[in-house]
């Protein structure tokens, strides 16, 4: 018994020197960011600049915004 006891201790400390994420890991952590095109982001910018000041609307989206830098740096 003592003798399997070593090698499942080193196996335990080995697995936990992982330096990085595997890949199924990465892929439930760091959700896709979705692409738009150019004239989709002029149509947002154009409908975001009409909104009246203080919308709940315009925090949203600056919420959003920081939330697409954050998948950013992420992938």
């Amino acid at each position: 018994m003592r003798g399997l006891l070593f090698p499942v201790i080193a196996v335990a400390w080995l697995s936990a020197c992982a330096t990085g994420p595997s890949d199924d890991a990465a892929a439930s952590v760091c959700p896709r960011l979705i692409p738009y095109s150019a004239a989709f982001q002029a149509q947002a910018a154009d409908e975001l600049e009409a909104l009246p000041p203080g919308s709940a609307l315009e925090v949203l989206v600056a919420d959003y915004l920081v939330t697409r830098d954050q998948l950013r740096v992420c992938q």
